[in-house]
């Protein structure tokens, strides 16, 4: 058994969400299958109060045999040490949750997918390269994050000679609210957007998406949901791939085998995603060594 920490719409075998359904898929085929050999209890952003600690000592004091945690880690392994949190996380060492992604040591594995200057220098290059003229971009994140992401996205840019804008959205959030930060960060300069790795906007990606294009800014985007939606392009891990990862953790450590032994996975592969027909809308000309490279041409 083991308690989740998501969308509670979307943890399910026949979920909206690919990923997820990567997820259950490879548990199935691993022998997982709810309701057969596991059971499920799932909390998500729909459960009042789900980040108190009254609900962590909840899902603690049921005993559950994983934590299975998109985001909230760091809350969980402070709420227990012994109970297996497999986890996605943004940076697992940096946070502190391992002691290091090939020996975690601990009671959490599983995967942590965003190597922040390095991921943020190359979308910056992508962006550029599809708009030569970039000089100033703007960095979207809620303002709970983008501290956290500053310093190394800044950095990246600085390396490049561009001049970093903040675009911080307050939480919670709303269409006015994203509204009002990307006007703000138009009205400050900035000539194009990178949105960082926030579950806030990947949540209201539609929306971004739409109020982005709206402000006639080019943009790239964490996942290719964006792409999907509407955005311009996007260069992000394979997260399919990485709930794979984890559902085989999930059976690594419900076969015995300890969390602190399963080395903590960071992807080498990456998906790039460009939508020509946002491309145009921008009046942009599309390079041909991006269409050479990328992963998936939208038309």
């Amino acid at each position: 058994m083991y308690s989740a920490y998501e969308s509670l719409s979307s943890m399910y075998e026949n979920s909206y969400n690919r990923y997820i359904r990567a997820l259950f898929a490879e548990m199935r085929r691993l022998g997982l299958v709810e309701g057969k050999s596991i059971t499920i209890e799932r909390y998500g952003r729909e459960t009042p109060d789900v980040t108190s600690k009254n609900t962590i000592a909840a899902i603690v004091d049921s005993k559950p045999d994983i934590i299975f945690c998109v985001g909230a880690a760091a809350v969980f392994q402070q709420a227990t040490r012994t109970i297996p949190i497999v986890a996605l996380t943004i940076d697992a060492v940096r946070e502190g949750l391992v002691k290091s992604l090939s020996h975690p040591g601990g009671n959490l594995t599983g995967v942590t997918f965003e190597p922040e200057l390095p991921i943020h220098g190359k979308r910056f290059a992508l962006l550029r390269e599809i708009f030569p003229t970039l000089k100033s971009p703007a960095f979207l994140a809620n303002s709970g994050i983008l501290t956290y992401y500053w310093p190394a996205a800044r950095e990246a840019a600085d390396a490049q000679g561009m001049a970093l804008v903040a675009c911080p959205v307050s939480l919670p959030s709303s269409e006015a609210i994203y509204r009002e930060a990307i006007t703000k960060a138009k009205d400050e300069g900035a000539d194009a957007i990178m949105v960082a790795l926030d579950v806030d906007a990947v949540v209201r990606n539609a929306l971004v998406v739409n109020l982005i294009e709206a402000a006639g800014l080019p943009a790239i985007y964490p996942f290719t949901d964006f792409v999907v939606a509407g955005g311009l392009m996007s260069y992000s891990t394979d997260l399919v791939e990485l709930n794979k990862r984890m559902a085989s953790d999930i059976h690594a450590i419900l076969n015995g085998t300890k969390p602190g032994d399963i080395p903590v996975y960071q992807p080498t592969k990456f998906e790039f995603y460009i939508n020509l027909k946002t491309a145009k809308a921008l009046s942009l000309n599309v390079p041909a060594t991006l269409l050479s490279v990328a992963d998936m041409v939208i038309e």
